[in-house]
């Protein structure tokens, strides 16, 4: 078997066999087959699509090419969640909690935010202390004892998929659809998951901007969860503007633990409800998804649900008291609004620049290498369709020097559309795809 052979294979639109596909994934993770080889390849499949079966094949193939964590030992059904990337979107740091407080065990790697899609990882380490490098045994062991964990993945775990994506973000493969879905779901195999919830984000502030083009991924990744022998259900939710108010580490953690306790905005407690739910009926704590909201809504009214976030914060080196005491976490020193220029109904609060100006302020990162500030960020006071009087705050810029402050109301101010007529709000969630 050589690469040149299959490469030409896919070229000519023809499908891979599960023999070819795992012969080149594991000559390119040794090195075997270089990159030259690998690029050409990765254009291939990006011009000429794969089958389900294909894609499915080459998902397993590159979770195998690592570690693969077991969890039956722990846990009678390992569970898990997938956000495709938002701005504002902190929702694993309220559904975590919350489906182990419905009796469930969680145990999730997460990652780090990279352009104007904010990370986990990064939100989390806003809490002084807090650690996101849990061996492998020490996640095992937490999980066991705790039925609860927020880390980082391992380089271990899917090393082809990383591998990969580096290429494909070099060589203008990243929008194929089966080496996405491929990408997303491999690591998430690899890291023991057999039921899990994919949170799809459409619009102008995530990946996927058209609906169709989410739909199409959503499905890809059921099938490939279908044909690995595992469970999967797909939520196709709105990112044409920020989730929940707070965009910003700290400032995200800040609103969680608000949503946590009861309150939060409203749209962000919706969605994280609605994810929860899916989640503790794909546990089988709940006979249907109405008994699963009601279990999830109850933890969050009874404070289960925060008691969990605290004890999961404990067990990981966090400092416990700023969950109890918000306000300790540190403020930027340049905290102002900006306020409406005139009165008028807000049509759109484009969430991809709202993304891009939290990363000019410090709270994410443009290359990988780049430091994160925790404290800076931004609070989007209204939602589109909401009717604002002059002089009402928009935005509250919370920023590390004065420049940055005015650089931020200057980009954020081209994030807005302004209609004197009535505007219709936008939807929380398109679709399920199961």
């Amino acid at each position: 078997m050589r690469a040149s052979d299959i490469i030409g294979k896919k070229r000519d639109g023809l499908a891979l066999s599960d023999k070819e596909i795992r012969f080149f994934i594991k000559g390119y993770s040794s090195g075997d087959i270089p990159d030259y080889q690998a690029s050409a390849w990765a254009m291939a499949v990006l011009l000429n699509g794969m089958s389900a079966e294909e894609t499915a094949n080459l998902t397993m193939a590159m979770a195998e090419s690592g570690e693969m964590l077991d969890l039956s030992g722990v846990v009678d059904i390992a569970l898990d969640k997938h956000s495709t990337g938002g701005v504002g979107d902190k929702t694993t740091l309220v559904v975590e909690p919350v489906v182990a407080a419905c009796g469930l065990r969680v145990g999730k790697m997460s990652g780090r935010g990279l352009g104007f899609s904010g990370g986990t990882l990064d939100k989390m380490e806003s809490i002084p202390g807090y650690r996101t490098d849990l061996s492998k045994d020490e996640f095992l062991t937490q999980l066991s004892e705790l039925g609860l964990v927020l880390t980082g993945q391992t380089g271990a775990l899917a090393p082809a998929d990383g591998k990969l994506y580096s290429l494909r973000d070099v060589t203008g493969t990243v929008p194929s659809m089966p080496l996405i879905a491929s990408s997303i779901m491999s690591k998430k195999i690899a890291a023991g998951a057999q039921r899990m919830v994919l949170d799809v984000k459409i619009g102008v502030g995530a990946f996927m901007e058209t609906l169709d083009a989410g739909r199409e991924l959503a499905e890809i990744m059921v099938s490939i969860a279908k044909l690995a022998d595992r469970r999967a259900v797909a939520l196709l939710s709105d990112m044409n503007q920020p989730l929940g108010q707070a965009v910003g580490n700290a400032l995200e953690v800040k609103e969680a633990i608000e949503t946590l306790q009861g309150d939060g905005p409203a749209d962000f407690r919706e969605h994280a409800l609605v994810v929860a739910s899916h989640l503790v009926l794909l546990g089988e704590a709940a006979g249907d998804l109405d008994d699963a909201r009601q279990l999830a809504e109850a933890t969050l009214d009874d404070g289960s649900a925060l008691e969990r976030f605290k004890a999961l914060t404990a067990a990981q080196g966090g400092d416990v008291s700023y969950i109890e005491s918000p306000n300790k976490f540190k403020l930027a020193p340049v905290i102002r609004p900006v306020n409406a220029e005139q009165s008028a109904y807000l049509a759109q609060i484009n969430a991809r620049v709202v993304g891009e100006t939290s990363v000019e302020l410090g709270a994410g990162r443009a290359k990988k290498s780049d430091e994160i500030d925790h404290a800076v960020g931004i609070i989007v006071h209204p939602n589109v369709g909401d009717k604002l009087e002059k002089g009402e705050p928009i935005f509250t810029i919370h920023a590390n020097s004065e420049e940055k402050w005015a650089e931020a109301e200057l980009n954020l101010k081209k994030a807005l559309t302004w209609s004197e007529q009535a505007v219709d709000p936008l939807p929380l969630f398109y679709d399920v795809v199961k």
